[in-house]
């Protein structure tokens, strides 16, 4: 193989050092968005858990017969939402929609204006610069491993 990175992982002709280490910096950041999406979503997931429970949880106070507690948990608690006017369900909506939508774009924007649309090409100059080439372990891609496809 070539023990090189892919084509798609190499730096296009012109681009300077500086944008390469902006555009991986702005990746870095959506990494962040990304995970913090994640959460909201394992949040939303709890949400709907959590109800599931109470619903259960209210039934039982009510069948031993605390049926003012029980009123309490219907009236307070269930179907109320989280956050002022939103279920988790809508948070997640709004954040998709909103904040999410914008920096996704904006990152694409950047890797297609700046970057001729190629991915993560300061992570692969650091791989470059930290691997040790012909040993095992250190392999440029996928496709310079013995029975791995061409990526």
């Amino acid at each position: 193989m070539s023990d090189q990175p892919s084509p798609e992982h190499q730096r296009p002709e012109g681009v300077t050092d500086a944008t390469v280490e902006a555009t991986g910096k702005l990746s870095a950041a959506l990494d962040h968005v990304e995970d913090a999406r994640g959460h909201l979503y394992a949040f939303h997931r709890l949400m709907g858990s959590a109800e599931t429970t109470l619903e259960e949880a209210e039934e039982l106070v009510r069948e031993a017969g605390h049926t003012d507690i029980a009123d309490a948990m219907d009236r307070d608690v269930l179907g109320q939402n989280p956050l002022p006017g939103m279920w988790s369900f809508q948070m997640v909506e709004a954040f998709d929609d909103g904040f999410y939508a914008r920096a996704k774009g904006l990152h694409q924007r950047a890797l297609d204006e700046l970057m001729g649309g190629q991915r993560h090409v300061f992570e692969a100059e650091m791989k470059e610069l930290r691997r040790t080439r012909g040993r095992e372990g250190h392999e440029a891609r996928p496709a310079d491993v013995e029975g791995h496809p061409e990526y």
